[in-house]
């Protein structure tokens, strides 16, 4: 594929494949002589970075500042509701006490042991990122580790209560059809 180009140029050929699919080459070159093809292989491999999480335009080493009043304001209206009027229970209080402790006592690079918990109603603040909580869902303690993303919502959101509908086959009787099958 030789073709004398001009040295300040960059040309676009389309290649008709089938009556629907088109691609559009990119042709630039080294010397006037050659063109080549540039493919994604070619081309310089980014460092892929990762997005700095905010709440709301609060970045997380800011959110872990903030004062009571100051995060309650940047809440959504039911947890902020909430906390405005009826403040932290003594047993939310304990609760987060619990997971203090149990960072506390980790190594760093690890999780923590999980904290067990009934209070499904329990509002997620920043303090409690990457902490371990065991969410009782009515039958066993669900294992919830703590996210930034999840500040602002419920323990309890993060614990399904109920098994979800596997629809398999209909059983016996549950269409009128059913009925005439033969019972060996």
């Amino acid at each position: 594929q030789h073709a004398h180009v001009h040295p300040h140029r960059t040309f676009i050929q389309r290649h008709h494949i089938s009556k629907h699919i088109h691609i559009l080459v990119v042709l630039f070159y080294s010397s006037p002589e050659r063109y080549f093809i540039m493919s994604e292989a070619d081309q310089p491999k980014r460092r892929r970075t990762f997005r700095k999480f905010s709440y709301r335009g609060v970045d997380l080493e800011n959110l872990l500042d903030l004062s009571n009043d100051q995060l309650i304001d940047l809440l959504h209206a039911r947890p902020r509701r909430r906390l405005r009027k009826r403040g932290l229970k003594r047993k939310h209080i304990q609760y987060m006490k619990k997971l203090r402790k149990a960072k506390k006592n980790v190594p760093v690079g690890e999780k923590p042991v999980a904290v067990k918990t009934h209070l499904r109603n329990l509002v997620i603040v920043p303090e409690m990122i990457g902490s371990v909580c065991g969410v009782y869902n009515g039958k066993v303690f669900t294992t919830v580790e703590i996210k930034p993303e999840m500040i602002g919502h419920y323990l309890g959101e993060f614990s399904i209560t109920y098994k979800p509908v596997r629809h398999g086959k209909p059983g016996i009787g549950a269409t009128h059809s059913s009925r005439f099958i033969p019972l060996k």
